[in-house]
């Protein structure tokens, strides 16, 4: 079976549009930043890097530095699909992402969206 072409896809054409998204419904970069922050364990300066070199999605979630075991806590519907019944495991990071950008532009609150527990 062929890879999906999102997996070949830079990370930095889709990012704009992540922004964007957050944008128009009142959140701002910083917070997209933030949620990709939590979801991979890339630093700024490391999510910086990664969009300057037009890194694909692929190497993107293969190279984060440190991806985030709450993130099995993330459920729902993306593009039709419920996340957490995703088998391939690049996909399921891709549609982690963007849960939590949806999310995001939902107006969800952070503690929320970055999986904070309430104790």
């Amino acid at each position: 079976m062929a890879k999906h072409r999102i997996y070949t896809t830079s990370f930095a054409s889709v990012y704009p549009l992540y922004v964007a998204k957050a944008e128009k419904k009142g959140r701002t970069k910083a917070e997209v930043d933030q949620v990709i922050s939590w979801l991979t364990g890339y630093g700024q300066k490391e999510l910086e890097a990664q969009l300057e070199k037009q890194t694909d999605f692929e190497s993107f979630f293969a190279k984060a530095p440190n991806i985030n075991p709450s993130r099995a806590l993330i459920t729902g519907v993306v593009c039709g699909v419920r996340v957490e019944e995703i088998k391939e495991p690049t996909m399921r990071e891709i549609r982690y992402l963007d849960k939590l950008i949806d999310e995001l532009a939902k107006g969800k609150a952070m503690d929320k969206i970055l999986r904070k527990s309430a104790s």
